[in-house]
């Protein structure tokens, strides 16, 4: 069957971007839409207001653009059923329905399937009240990890250093911090080690595995402060050695995507595993149902196998046999925030970005054109700056010469995305 010749990409932010540029990229010359997008997408692609949400409102759009195909971004939309809605109108979508999206909508739900199949993963205890929440941190000292059970956009884990800080964040999630999403919560052993992101595309048994990267989750330089949506991220992870990424394969992915089946669970999309590279060995932190972000920015550039076949192949089910083709280089991708976040950011400030190195790629997060068409904050996640090098140096450097000539009053980066890598080399 031909490839869709008209692709709707659903969200508005640096990962949707990400999925316009690749797939337009495509040798098939694809129409690309977007709902709603950004400043920086509208660029590139015909964008229309429809919220992520709105999962009605999607599917309008869908059909009336008579699109052929629709890629889903965000965590949000399925878990609200939109894969659902649009396999029930005729349309086909990359994207799991909403049973397998509750693997990223209940930690709780994830954190059952890996013990009843016995895939690694931290002990925990699971609560639905404060008192034997507390009364288990009792037993259980700092560090220690605390997570709301839905979802909270990326902030909803608390890494304790000490036994007042787990008990604040049991105390503020069940007061509500996080709405309906922590009324339960899930506390765990606090894995120690580095971490990993392992993007797999799924088709029901069959997966393909991308590139390995590393994401820096933590607000400051050193892995310091709250933890965010992610602050950059770098591919490849070479502490993910040939023989470590084997392991994984064999006692997380593939058990993984096993489980998931025999649960019943029909899953087209991309299972994202968080990984913690434990002197035991790998152990699974989380699943998401979708691609990462940032990780998004700094794997898809390396794909020389073209985005717009493997994801309709694994939308179609027919995955099995395909082989990824990736390009040897390195990317690195910070990200550029509005000071304040993760908490309370400005939105408004006039951004510019002057002429770039042709190795470097700006994806556009949380931007927007005021009334004077400049482009402006709109976001606490705002660009993400991604360059290439043949080594992993090379692209830092350049990465960071671009953060530096982009201008933005309340722009803040971290420093140190890679440090662990380029200081082993």
């Amino acid at each position: 069957m031909p490839l869709p010749s008209s692709v709707l990409v659903v969200g508005a932010g640096g990962r949707e971007h990400t999925l316009v540029r690749s797939l337009l990229a495509s040798p098939a010359g694809p129409r690309v839409i977007c709902a709603p997008g950004n400043a920086g997408i509208a660029a590139d692609a015909t964008c229309f207001p429809v919220a992520a949400d709105d999962v009605a409102g999607l599917v309008a759009l869908a059909q009336a653009e008579k699109v052929d195909f629709v890629v889903v971004g965000p965590e949000v939309p399925l878990a609200l059923g939109l894969s659902d809605q649009l396999l029930a109108a005729g349309l086909p979508v990359y994207g799991p329905k909403a049973d397998g999206a509750r693997l990223e909508a209940s930690k709780i739900f994830t954190k059952e399937i890996l013990l009843k199949y016995r895939i690694p993963t931290a002990a925990a205890g699971i609560f639905a009240a404060e008192a034997p929440a507390l009364a288990y941190l009792k037993a259980h000292p700092a560090p220690i990890v605390v997570k709301a059970d839905g979802l909270a956009a990326g902030k909803g884990v608390i890494v304790a250093q000490t036994d007042a800080e787990a008990e604040a964040a049991v105390r503020e999630m069940f007061a509500g911090k996080f709405g309906a999403s922590s009324s339960n919560i899930l506390i765990e052993d606090c894995l120690v080690g580095e971490e990993t992101s392992i993007l797999v595309v799924v088709s029901g048994r069959e997966y393909v595995i991308l590139p390995t990267s590393q994401d820096h989750k933590r607000i400051g330089d050193g892995d310091t402060g709250p933890n965010t949506g992610g602050m950059g991220t770098y591919s490849p992870a070479e502490v993910v050695t040939p023989a470590i990424l084997q392991r994984i394969e064999n006692e997380i992915v593939r058990p993984s995507v096993n489980a998931i089946a025999d649960e019943g669970i029909d899953f087209r999309g991309t299972l994202f595993i968080g990984i913690m590279l434990t002197p035991a060995g790998p152990s699974v932190i989380e699943y998401n149902t979708r691609f990462g972000d940032p990780e998004t920015q700094v794997v898809l550039p390396r794909l020389e196998t073209d985005l717009l076949d493997l994801l309709w192949k694994a939308a179609r089910g027919e995955l099995a046999g395909t082989e990824l083709r990736v390009k040897n280089d390195y990317t690195l991708c910070v990200v550029i925030a509005a000071q304040g976040y993760p908490e309370n950011y400005p939105k408004g400030d006039v951004i510019t970005i002057p002429p770039l190195a042709h190795n470097v790629t700006v994806f556009h997060a949380g931007t927007a054109r005021n009334a004077a068409g400049e482009l402006v904050t709109n976001g606490g996640r705002v660009l993400g700056v991604t360059a290439t090098g043949p080594t992993l140096a090379a692209a830092t450097a350049e990465a960071y010469a671009a953060c530096d000539a982009i201008t933005c009053r309340t722009k803040y980066f971290r420093r140190d995305i890679g440090a662990r890598q380029l200081q082993r080399q």
